[in-house]
């Protein structure tokens, strides 16, 4: 039986591509590091990658690495800045509701790769602190997030059979896959797997997929 649904952030909560653009715009401005110009869309192919890898990728123009990782932290502080700021309601269709529901039935977590304090962000701006039990991220890990999807199990005493982590890229299934649970396929994000064995083209979708592979049992 699935008791622990563990989430990931972006592209499966909410989508906070378009103000972290503008943000990590901001920082790029403010060092003169790099001429390059983040979108929305580059950053919906990144997001789900480490944080370290991220800067590699849309900062390699940048030869010093200690230059990349200051213009990184930059590019953090001022999304985080526009993201508190932000009132507009991000987050996917029917999330809140059907996370308010799902806590009832479920206990739920949430691992991300991305940096300290993010987390913390999304559950203030959709007000779901209360529903989350633990949380962790890469941030504080450090590692891959398959290894962070074990920390936060061996954490909690969750046991394999009984979890399943909810992502929307190839990175997460592969996490998935190394934390040795089942991988639920957030059709409706950023990525493109071609594979997944369970999936979900709406968040609302989410409870009655969980009820059938309760019933049916989990056919890796």
């Amino acid at each position: 039986m699935i008791r622990h649904l563990i989430f990931d952030v972006d592209g499966t909560i909410w989508d906070s591509t378009a103000i972290v653009a503008k943000g990590w715009n901001l920082a790029i401005e403010e060092t003169g590091y790099t001429d390059t110009v983040i979108t929305a869309e580059m950053l919906q192919k990144e997001f789900g990658k480490t944080m370290d890898v991220i800067a590699d990728d849309l900062f390699g123009a940048e030869p010093d690495r200690e230059k990349r990782k200051l213009l990184l932290d930059r590019c953090c502080y001022h999304e985080h800045q526009l993201l508190e700021e932000n009132e507009k309601d991000i987050s996917y269709p029917g999330m809140y509701a059907c996370m308010e529901k799902l806590a009832a039935i479920y206990d739920l977590y949430i691992v991300s790769n991305c940096q300290k304090g993010y987390i913390e962000l999304v559950l203030e701006k959709n007000h779901m602190a209360h529903l989350i039990r633990d949380y962790e991220c890469f941030g504080n890990t450090g590692v891959t997030k398959g290894e962070t999807i074990r920390i936060l199990m061996e954490r909690c005493g969750i046991r394999q059979e009984e979890a399943v982590y909810i992502g929307d890229t190839l990175g997460d299934q592969e996490a998935s896959d190394a934390a040795g649970i089942p991988f639920l396929y957030a059709a409706y994000g950023f990525g493109d797997v071609k594979d997944a064995k369970l999936q979900i083209d709406r968040f609302a979708d989410l409870p009655i997929v969980l009820e059938e592979l309760n019933r049916t049992g989990w056919k890796g």
